[in-house]
């Protein structure tokens, strides 16, 4: 359940900080204007709200798996947004990446942490 829970967050994070950082390119390179920026500024600022919510007490390891989240999520976002074709090399990156999250995050570890 621990797991669950930190990986909904993980997601809702990415949702939050790649959506907001899209809101402000919007704004900004596609011309759309100030109120999108600041639409985008408040979901960042969410983004880092909800990072603070996973179950494991290190900012560290949180936000260095948040990254492995980050490149996937990145890559889903622009195919959905924006009509972004990966190629396979996007794709193995990105698994890799999540790999590599998974790895940080729920590998065993004993009282030490």
């Amino acid at each position: 359940m621990v797991i669950a829970r930190s990986v909904v967050l993980f997601v809702l994070a990415a949702v939050f900080e790649i959506g907001g950082a899209w809101l402000v390119w919007q704004g900004v390179r596609e011309h759309r204007g100030w109120v999108w920026v600041g639409a985008g500024v408040v979901a960042l600022g969410v983004y880092g709200f909800v990072a603070t919510l996973q179950p494991d007490a290190h900012f560290g390891r949180i936000l260095a798996a948040y990254g492995g989240v980050f490149v996937a999520g990145s890559i889903a976002w622009g195919m959905v947004a924006d009509g972004y074709r990966p190629d396979r090399w996007d794709v193995t990156g990105a698994l890799i990446c999540l790999a590599g999250m998974a790895v940080i995050m729920y590998a065993p570890r004993g009282t030490q942490g």
